[in-house]
């Protein structure tokens, strides 16, 4: 197996979980150029799209970023850079809400927002003038996007040559409860307060749409699902939602190629839930390496760098359509 297609071994120099999710943000490169476009989606409302435009037989890289994510997020300017290295094309979908600017529909997005992963790739795919079109998403979004593979089935290869996941939420009451403890309330205070900024002006936008001082006073991401994301989106409650929104039990319903990477060490997630090799289907590799945090993913000699990520992805491309 080539550099590139190794597990993950994080440096020496920056052990432990939290410090491998945090330092990536100190790190990160400047961002390239990238075209935006925006789609109106089936229902009247928004999304904005960033493209790293290529030739046109180039393959296509589709990345779902993750939680209050954007083509700012220190892993999409280190794939969009490695895509440009390779003369590859790339996009970036913001989830509703999340470029910038509010959407105009009372919805926002979650992370079993299959539906609207459908929808993304099947545009794409339909623009693509049959060149590859490769799928990956990183945590919140590469949950949704392996919970849509699964749902699809077979069909998914009719999409996408394949998909990755990158520090997926697989269980998310697992991920949810963890959140709330010790250390990890440093990440949820984070969430939060763009969460609620955001959540504050729709309401400002469709009044009634929630409880708003409920929505206040959450102190974890399970009072603020409660409060807000699962009434706005149909689901009877935060439990009801981290169920049923969950990717896991997808797994075994996959018949693309996959590669789901999942430190041990990730803050979000307790390694005891990660998936076992009889809990997948054949076409799902799972790697799960002892470090990385939660898309740390650092490597080289101090500072360091964040080229693992985008290196193992094209890789793992690379190698199914060669």
């Amino acid at each position: 197996m080539s550099a590139a297609g190794k597990p993950y071994r994080a440096p020496s120099w920056l052990p432990g979980g939290h410090a491998q999710t945090i330092w990536p943000l100190l790190i990160k490169p400047r961002p390239l150029p990238l075209r935006r476009e925006r789609w109106t989606t089936p229902d009247g409302d928004f999304i904005d799209v960033d493209h790293l435009d290529g030739p046109p037989e180039a393959p296509l890289l589709v990345l779902f970023h993750g939680l209050e994510g954007s083509a700012g997020s220190h892993y999409a300017i280190s794939t969009a850079r490695a895509c440009r290295k390779i003369g590859w094309r790339f996009v970036m979908p913001h989830f509703r809400g999340c470029s910038g600017e509010l959407n105009r529909r009372p919805r926002a997005y979650h992370s079993g927002d299959s539906p609207e992963i459908d929808w993304i790739l099947r545009r794409l795919q339909a623009a693509n003038h049959g060149q590859k079109l490769h799928a990956a998403g990183v945590s919140l979004g590469g949950n949704a996007l392996l919970k849509w593979a699964g749902e699809q089935g077979q069909a998914a290869a009719e999409v996408v040559t394949g998909v990755v996941a990158l520090c997926a939420p697989l269980d998310l009451a697992a991920c949810g409860h963890h959140l709330a403890s010790g250390f990890n309330r440093v990440y949820t205070r984070h969430f939060l307060k763009t969460l609620k900024a955001v959540s504050a002006a729709r309401l400002r936008q469709f009044p009634g749409l929630f409880d708003e001082a409920r929505m206040q006073q959450a102190i974890n991401l399970h009072q603020f699902d409660d409060a807000v994301t699962a009434p706005v989106h149909g689901f009877a409650g935060a439990d009801d939602y981290w169920r049923r929104a969950s990717a896991k039990p997808w797994l075994k319903s996959i018949a693309v190629p996959t590669l789901a990477v999942n430190p041990k060490n990730d803050p979000f997630l307790p390694a005891h839930h990660l998936p076992s090799a009889a809990e997948v289907s054949p076409f799902v590799r799972l790697e799960q390496p002892a470090g990385g945090g939660h898309v740390g993913f650092v490597s080289g000699a101090f500072p360091g760098n964040l080229d693992w990520l985008p290196q193992r992805l094209l890789h793992f491309f690379i190698s199914q359509t060669s």
